[in-house]
């Protein structure tokens, strides 16, 4: 099934969902030993590669890392093609002062946050379609 384009509908139900665990973001040289199967994304960059793991296996592997994230779903299935979404949501995080780091992925959009914003995110994100539709 195709995902959805209308933006108005991606609205009215994004469905924020927290995951459970700590995930941090690490930036590591090409000859790093991981197994890549334990990253939850992982894209190449000119610098390094960087990839995103939970918090232990991050320590465990003795990884640098500077910032612990949530990580929030909105399982509505969105289309990659889909125009405004992501400018929605990250526009109702910024006005409650929330940064936040976006992956589009086939099915959903991925949003992290910083762990003690993690709360109030999932409020935002959860009054979208009120907000957004005034």
């Amino acid at each position: 099934m195709p995902g959805e384009k209308n933006l108005e509908l991606l609205l009215a139900n994004p469905s924020p969902f927290l995951n459970d665990g700590a995930f941090v973001f690490c930036s590591l040289p090409e000859t790093t030993t991981l197994d890549w199967r334990q990253a939850i994304a992982i894209f190449r960059e000119t610098e390094g590669i960087t990839v995103i793991v939970s918090r232990e296996i991050a320590e465990e592997m003795k990884l640098p890392y500077e910032t612990v994230f949530s990580w929030i779903t909105l399982r509505v299935h969105s289309s990659l093609e889909a125009v405004g979404l992501t400018a929605a949501f990250s526009a109702a995080l910024a006005g409650a002062a929330i940064s936040c780091n976006v992956m589009a992925a086939y099915h959903h959009d991925h949003i992290f946050v910083p762990q003690a914003d993690a709360a109030r995110a999932m409020e935002v994100l959860s009054t979208l379609k009120t907000v957004e539709q005034k």
